[in-house]
């Protein structure tokens, strides 16, 4: 029985466990398996695989079930009642792509919408692509305004695993010249529409310092021979991007990172296996390895490895050391500074504002384009003249301009009929005249981090496996509230400064989760007393453990933050790599 157990141990053992398959933990994976680490990626979903496993990717709309692709009510209701809110993301095109709410349960003590996305690959198949760098103000800013706690790195200890990550995932973008958004390594941009230029020459002009450049996405617009290799190629401006991209324009895990990692030969990926804790070594101060649940068999398993990279979302990643308790670590594994679960942000959004521009009606344009324009950060960059004195930090636009028509919405799940009464003749006719041109800026906002902000193990609450609940309880502060009045009326001002007309300021309201990019709940830091990671994110308590994904984030800035996740990712694998070589893990 000993040779048998020790048989089986050594059969489940290997240089590294990963955890999660979604943007960290692919390039967790390609980074530690292209080093020489036998890997396993353990995922709690099912297998997706690039190419084979997208099914709806090329189908038309006259092939649904529903039209224009839109669930019927009951179904939403009953089965995605959280994922829905999102307003437009789950369809017949898209479900298969995002978990059912009734089977993964949560307790809300306020409003948290909590999108998610189990299966390989994770969430970089749903992404929105925009990736940008945190900036030098970014890393500095909670020391300079004694907000929680400091980072323990900076921009320039990032910068050169941004450029590693650029030039492998492909970023389009337009070079600017700003600190406060630095400029990387970039695939030639997309391009702006006719509106698109004319606002930003004539909002630029009233506005010099808010700068509008195009949208940096992590679309291929000019493939390097390594993107080539990996199969992939030029981004077609189909913009179905939200059910898996059979030509690889856009960067997935299943698309690229993990292509890479299994072209080593170092690589194993295991489907369906529910991390549910962390095995801690008492006598060597280590974790040996982690638990699992086979969500199909309910079986129970160990796999052993010499370091281990939570890569599971932010959420997710947390909830296991949450759960992951021993007379060592009896409040969760590494929580000796009780900031686990801690912390948590995202970026509000769902304010800003639209308007019509009565010319260029003879215009239109080709293609799709899966992207839109950005309006950088332009308050509180440090000087006199970006200041507020009613908020601290900042925030962004996104939008775009278009003309209204049956096929503007395919990405969200198929074409929508902006107009949907009449038939025959002149209902066709009409089909083909789009409307007026529409601009529309959307704000993207920094929340500060706040300790009561925070996510809690609930005992009481299981989910189908018998496993604990998150309790959710998070919301929105004066900060964050006098910044989105703020963000509404400037974008209402750029609107009018460049002649459109019927100019709109919005707020739908926002409620935290909504810009699906938790972050916060296991920080860096600097002290072990007031943070859960070092400055290579590994669990102060026990080296051996690294946390990458947004768990990780010090503060949120206003920029989408998958860039940073992966940068933050690819600097860890170096870490742990070089570590193990010296014994020190």
């Amino acid at each position: 029985m000993a040779n048998l157990n020790g048989r089986a141990r050594q059969e489940n053992t290997y240089d590294a466990i990963v955890v999660g398959s979604g943007i960290t933990g692919g390039w967790a994976a390609k980074e530690l398996t292209q080093k020489g680490l036998k890997t396993l990626v353990l995922e709690r979903g099912p297998m997706v695989r690039h190419l084979e496993d997208y099914p709806t990717a090329v189908m038309d709309p006259w092939q649904a079930k529903y039209p224009r692709g839109e669930l019927p009510a009951d179904e939403l209701n009953s089965h995605y009642a959280v994922q829905q809110r999102t307003g437009y993301v789950v369809t017949e095109y898209t479900k298969h792509f995002f978990v059912r709410d009734d089977q993964n349960p949560y307790t809300e003590e306020s409003r948290f919408d909590w999108i998610r996305g189990y299966h390989v690959g994770g969430r970089s198949l749903t992404w929105g692509r925009q990736s940008y760098r945190h900036s030098p103000i970014d890393f500095e800013a909670n020391a300079r305004e004694g907000i929680a706690v400091d980072w323990p790195i900076r921009y320039e200890d990032l910068a050169p695993w941004y450029d590693h990550v650029e030039r492998f995932i492909g970023v389009s973008g337009q070079r600017e010249g700003l600190a406060h958004l630095p400029d990387g390594q970039f695939q030639p941009p997309m391009e702006m529409n006719c509106v698109e230029k004319a606002f930003k020459a004539r909002s630029e002009s009233r506005f010099p310092e808010r700068r509008i450049t195009m949208g940096r996405t992590a679309h291929l617009t000019e493939p390097t021979e390594e993107q080539l290799s990996l199969g992939r190629t030029k981004c077609q401006y189909r913009n179905l991007c939200i059910r898996g991209c059979p030509f690889g324009g856009y960067f997935s895990s299943n698309s690229a990172s993990l292509v890479a990692a299994e072209r080593t030969g170092n690589l194993n990926i295991r489907p369906n296996a529910i991390v549910t804790s962390l095995i801690y070594d008492e006598k060597k101060g280590r974790a040996s390895g982690v638990r699992i649940l086979d969500s199909e068999t309910r079986q129970e398993e160990e796999y052993y490895a010499d370091v281990v990279f939570l890569c599971a979302s932010a959420f997710n990643s947390t909830w296991i050391l949450l759960n992951s308790t021993s007379s060592r670590f009896p409040n969760g594994f590494g929580n000796a500074s009780d900031q686990l679960g801690r912390n948590v942000m995202d970026h509000h959004l769902g304010v800003g504002a639209t308007g019509e521009l009565p010319e260029f009606a003879d215009m239109y344009y080709s293609g799709r384009r899966p992207n839109g324009i950005y309006v950088p950060r332009f308050r509180n960059l440090g000087d006199p003249a970006t200041a507020r004195s009613d908020y601290l930090r900042g925030f962004g636009y996104q939008g775009g301009a278009f003309r209204p028509g049956w096929d503007r919405d395919l990405d969200r799940g198929g074409a929508r009929d902006p107009n949907g009464e009449g038939f025959g003749a002149a209902r066709k006719a009409a089909l083909t005249q789009p409307g007026p041109w529409v601009m529309s800026l959307g704000g993207f906002g920094e929340i500060l981090p706040y300790a009561d902000n925070r996510i809690m193990l609930n005992h009481d609450a299981k989910d189908p496996y018998g496993l604990p609940t998150l309790t959710m309880k998070v919301s929105l502060r004066d900060n964050e509230l006098a910044m989105r009045r703020d963000m509404q009326t400037a974008a209402a001002e750029m609107l009018e400064a460049a002649g459109f007309k019927n100019v709109q300021g919005r707020d739908g309201g926002y409620a935290p989760g909504l810009g699906i990019h938790e972050m916060g709940t296991a920080r860096m830091g600097r002290d072990p007393k007031t943070s859960v990671l070092n400055a290579h994110n590994q669990v102060h308590e026990c080296k051996n453990v690294y946390v990458t994904d947004g768990a990780a984030m010090t503060s949120a800035s206003c920029v989408n933050p998958s860039l940073t996740y992966m940068a933050l990712t690819a600097r860890a694998a170096d870490h742990a790599v070089q570590a193990r070589k010296k014994g020190e893990l």
